[in-house]
């Protein structure tokens, strides 16, 4: 009786062995999550050096104190200073601070040997990332030149062109690679899902020989794949989460490259993602065998 019953629980219709399925899914949404993660994390550390892109302004010897701070007035209306929570991001550094910084970085007192500082008064002002292009650039660097006090102004345009191009570039391959990972993995589950269903062709047959309706005996197929994709989305993203949390505690200033708002939906995409596929696949195998003759199903 104990054979029979279990015999029955294994032909039930939409029963089949999903541990190998759930594990697929799992694995197939986690790589594609990890990408996410990757992804999300390579923009913020875009944002973070785009937003450190400096210029140094150089003031004239000899100015006073209202002197310098019209500079400032006039820099901190300029739209091509990035704006941050504390107000236009301008630092002033005098220039017995920048030889005082100098002698501790090299270890030499040019002060005793020239016996005056020759160092300018300067501000250092952060450039909005819209401004970033060359000739955005160049026109900043011509305009702030131009006001009263300004000495000189100095950038390194070789690194802004390298951040530009390299950002760029990065962005295309880690698009192409999301695009093709995106196929692999839909490709993977599909197939993952139809050799789970394969074992279920005959019992689909039978339903279909008593009359069954296709509406009725895709029924439990889609219900059991909308859990299993609910359940390997879940795992995936706590599998995620978790791995998330080890490289925090190894890996210096990466919490400040994460973005709540992002992890959440990565995770809920995983999820949903996850069902999406697995109904999809479902579907189109039922579809398959539904439409198969006797002799096809051998």
């Amino acid at each position: 009786m104990s054979r029979e019953k279990k015999y029955r629980k294994k032909k039930k219709l939409g029963n089949y062995p999903f541990l190998s399925v759930i594990f697929s899914m799992t694995l197939a949404l986690f790589v594609l999550g990890l990408f996410a993660l990757l992804l999300s994390t390579t923009n913020s550390l875009t944002q973070v050096i785009r937003k450190n892109v400096e210029m140094q302004v150089y003031l004239n010897s000899g100015l006073s104190e209202p002197e310098i701070a019209r500079v400032n007035k006039s820099l901190s209306s300029r739209e091509f200073v990035l704006k941050t929570e504390q107000g236009p991001a301008i630092n002033f550094i005098s220039k017995e601070t920048a030889a005082e910084e100098f002698i501790e970085e090299t270890g030499e007192d040019f002060l005793k040997f020239l016996g005056d500082n020759p160092l300018k008064d300067a501000y250092v002002i952060k450039i909005n990332p819209d401004f970033h292009s060359n000739e955005a650039m160049e026109e900043i660097k011509n305009e702030i030149e131009k006001m009263n006090g300004v000495f000189e102004v100095v950038y390194t345009n070789n690194m802004i062109q390298s951040i530009n191009e390299n950002i760029t570039k990065i962005s295309l391959v880690l698009l192409g690679v999301a695009i093709i990972l995106f196929l692999v993995i839909g490709i993977l589950i599909n197939n993952t899902i139809k050799l789970a269903l394969f074992s279920q062709r005959f019992l689909i047959r039978s339903m279909q020989l008593v009359g069954a309706t296709k509406v009725f005996i895709r029924k439990p197929f889609i219900y059991r794949s909308i859990m299993h994709g609910f359940i390997a989305g879940t795992l995936s993203s706590v599998a995620l989460y978790a791995l998330l949390v080890y490289g925090n505690t190894k890996i210096d200033g990466l919490t400040s490259l994460q973005n709540r708002e992002i992890l959440l939906a990565i995770f809920i995409s995983l999820i949903i993602i996850g069902i999406f596929i697995a109904v999809f696949s479902t579907w189109r195998a039922m579809q398959k065998y539904l439409a198969m003759s006797l002799d096809e199903l051998y």
